[in-house]
């Protein structure tokens, strides 16, 4: 059925009124869009690791409510590296519904899925992920720390500064630098 359509699409790329043309090739465009999301989809059921995790990065790039139910069906997954991939890319598409998925992963055994995670909350931008956020500035991990701050000022919130004032005089320099640049983030 789709490979008919598809057929009829390419014949009136032949059509001699401009607009026509236009419209089929916007159809055409839209339906192999539509196939390649079949395929991406399939890959993340069936595909090896590294497939899995080319699939999901591509996912990313369609705008698509079909897109979100296998990623965050992939945080559930047993690779902790397929979970921080997924959390990225739903961090990117900031569909408000993957909020809670990606806070649980804050919680992740593996300490660089829980890195994922803060990054992919900053980008909601939303002052309400404070306080699930701000414990992660005591933390051992170096890079927790930094994402952290980093999404705390991308969310830009002033009431970040108390939690994120104690870091300016951290013994680690990038501890400190990441704090500044937060804090200079912050509204006023």
């Amino acid at each position: 059925m789709i490979e008919k359509r598809r057929q009829l699409f390419l014949a009136v790329l032949k059509d001699r009124d401009d607009e026509t043309r236009a419209l089929a090739a916007e159809a055409l465009n839209a339906l192999d869009a539509a196939r390649s999301l079949e395929h991406l989809l399939k890959i993340l059921r069936t595909g090896d690791r590294g497939q899995r995790m080319r699939a999901i990065f591509a996912l990313e790039k369609f705008e698509s409510a079909q897109v979100f139910k296998p990623l965050l069906s992939e945080l559930e997954s047993n690779d902790a590296d397929i979970r921080g991939a997924a959390a990225q890319v739903l961090g990117n598409k900031c569909h408000p519904k993957t909020i809670g998925s990606l806070v649980k992963l804050l919680k992740d055994p593996q300490p660089s899925v829980r890195v994922y995670a803060a990054a992919a909350l900053g980008n909601f931008r939303d002052p309400r992920l404070l306080p699930y956020l701000t414990p992660l500035l005591s933390s051992d991990d170096d890079r927790l720390v930094l994402a952290t701050a980093a999404a705390l000022g991308k969310i830009g919130s002033p009431d970040a500064q108390d939690a994120l004032a104690p870091l300016i005089s951290d013994p680690r320099p990038e501890i400190r630098r990441a704090a500044v640049k937060a804090l200079a983030a912050l509204r006023c």
